[in-house]
């Protein structure tokens, strides 16, 4: 991690968004608190909280809320996680109910400590809420780039399978240590092989990248089979995670943007305030109207989809 700025760059007026009111967020903390289930909107910091919460959505975080890996940008605690808990699947699939959802997101910390990494908890939470008839969305760990445990999740039946790139590749075995490059693109890869669910991932901009590893990281997606990519800036959670290089303007974004949709991404989707799941709902119906355009074997930039 490289050492902090003297004069960390000042978060600009219009990246300042309002959390919302006690009121407004205090049904999804009680539905949530009454099943003893966690929120990555919360555990992250993320500044789309207030938004979402007011309009009765949020990213479900299975598995407890400390992971076994300590990346340099995520708040989510890490350390030595709780027992899981068997009756999580009844109890998230109760608090969906409760809100009245129609297309949930579910993530996790990493479970390096157990023997399946948590795939087997993960099937089953998606088929406790697939039973109520809403899409699934899934934002997993890597699994340890394990193809027996990325089909016991696949298995289960989740409408979109998200895995985050999160920054550049020269960036990233410096912001995320305990993770690989290649088993990330590895499993982005083999899932999109399967032709079934959809495929997203996404990256955050302000670590250090710049605009031309950006664009590359989109043609490597497109090149893995990703159908939905996102972009959105990183903020950083305190002063002892990883610093912010560069606050990004909205012509950029544009520019990706424009980029993604000629790579023949299904929904391309950049911004300041984006994050892996805000608006997944609307990503995923714009996805279901396109039909996934395939990757371009004639560009050299562009990795081919492996059987």
């Amino acid at each position: 991690m490289p050492s902090t700025p003297d004069a960390p760059l000042r978060l600009p007026a219009s990246l300042r968004k309002k959390l919302g009111t006690t009121a407004e967020r205090g049904r999804v903390h009680a539905i949530m608190r009454e099943r003893g289930l966690s929120t990555v909107c919360e555990e992250a910091r993320c500044p789309n909280i207030g938004e979402c919460f007011a309009s009765g959505t949020a990213t479900f975080m299975i598995l407890g809320d400390r992971c076994t890996r300590r990346c340099h940008f995520c708040n989510v605690s890490s350390g030595r996680p709780r027992p899981v808990d068997p009756d999580e699947p009844a109890k998230l699939a109760e608090a969906v109910s409760a809100l009245g959802l129609e297309h949930v997101v579910i993530t996790s910390v990493d479970r390096d400590e157990l023997k399946d990494k948590g795939a087997t908890h993960w099937a089953a939470c998606i088929r406790a809420v697939k039973q109520l008839g809403v899409t699934v969305e899934i934002l997993t760990p890597d699994f340890a780039g394990r193809r027996e445990l990325v089909d016991l999740v696949l298995d289960a039946g989740p409408d979109v399978f998200n895995h985050n790139m999160e920054t550049v590749e020269r960036l990233y075995q410096q912001v995320r240590p305990q993770s690989s490059w290649q088993v990330t693109t590895d499993v982005l890869r083999y899932v999109a092989s399967t032709g079934h669910p959809a495929v997203k991932s996404g990256i955050m901009v302000g670590l250090g990248e710049t605009d031309d590893e950006v664009l590359t990281t989109l043609e490597t997606m497109r090149g893995l089979g990703v159908h939905i990519a996102t972009i959105g800036q990183y903020l950083r959670p305190s002063l002892k995670h990883w610093p912010v290089a560069r606050y990004v303007d909205d012509d950029t974004y544009d520019r990706y943007v424009a980029h993604g949709d000629a790579l023949g991404f299904t929904h391309t989707f950049a911004g300041a305030f984006v994050r892996s799941s805000y608006h997944a709902k609307e990503a995923h119906l714009h996805h279901r109207t396109k039909a996934p355009a395939p990757s371009s074997p004639s560009s050299p930039n562009l990795l081919r989809i492996l059987p």
